[in-house]
């Protein structure tokens, strides 16, 4: 796979080498020459200029690119590419880092963003999950066909607990599609059984993760153990 990774900072860089161990072809694009240098980016293919510019994504080849990833500091200039990225070359699947989550609402298939990713709401995201058991919390929104990547710590004593996955009445658009149980992925399927600390993530419509927060809220407040018989 060509990917194009715009801006070699700190996150930029990371994606690049992640890609690059993993045999893709990456090009880079950065307006600081000095950055090859620092980077330490063996492989790659680099273009030293303003992405913003089409000159210089052309330089690129972005018409046989199949993913541009926009990852500068600068929200303006992820906009701008991912938007050229896709009305100019064509490119099928854009990522844009959001680095001010007000910005989130811009990085829609409108500027041509496919998948938006917001690192301080992700590590906000991933802090609440840590804190935050028994609530839904959203940690990639996908914008093509409105739907988001969430994920829910089943806390311990939950009415969810000892239930197969095919029993829980999972809302029509929400899609369970991982099971993280001790540190160790599982595919789910509908034999499984939920157990308490168990993380599960969901890929769901804007609907879907509504009635899915609703029902774990609903499910959590009622009561774990029938009342005591009276005699």
């Amino acid at each position: 796979m060509r990917v194009v990774v715009v801006g070699a900072g700190a996150v930029g860089a990371s994606i690049a080498r992640e890609l690059l161990s993993h045999g893709h072809e990456v090009v880079i694009f950065d307006e600081k020459p000095e950055v090859i240098g620092r980077s330490d980016l063996r492989g790659a293919q680099w273009i030293i200029g303003d992405a913003c510019e089409l000159s210089t994504l052309r330089e690129g080849g972005l018409e046989d690119t199949d993913v541009v990833v926009a990852a500068t500091g600068d929200d303006k200039a992820n906009l701008v590419v991912s938007l050229l990225a896709r009305s100019e070359f064509g490119v099928p699947r854009t990522v844009g880092r959001v680095n001010n989550p007000k910005n989130e609402w811009l990085f829609d298939d409108a500027w041509g963003v496919d998948v938006a990713v917001s690192t301080p709401r992700l590590m906000t995201a991933l802090v609440e999950e840590a804190v935050e058991v028994g609530d839904v919390v959203r940690l990639l929104t996908l914008q093509t066909g409105g739907a988001s990547l969430s994920a829910y710590t089943v806390p311990h004593e939950h009415p969810v607990i000892a239930t197969m996955v095919s029993q829980v009445p999972w809302p029509p658009d929400v899609s369970l599609v991982a099971i993280l149980r001790d540190g160790v992925p599982i595919t789910p399927s509908g034999d499984d059984v939920l157990e308490g600390a168990d993380q599960l993530f969901f890929v769901s419509s804007a609907e879907g993760e509504a009635q899915l927060r609703a029902m774990f809220t609903t499910a959590d407040r009622r009561p774990h153990e029938d009342p005591a018989p009276q005699g």
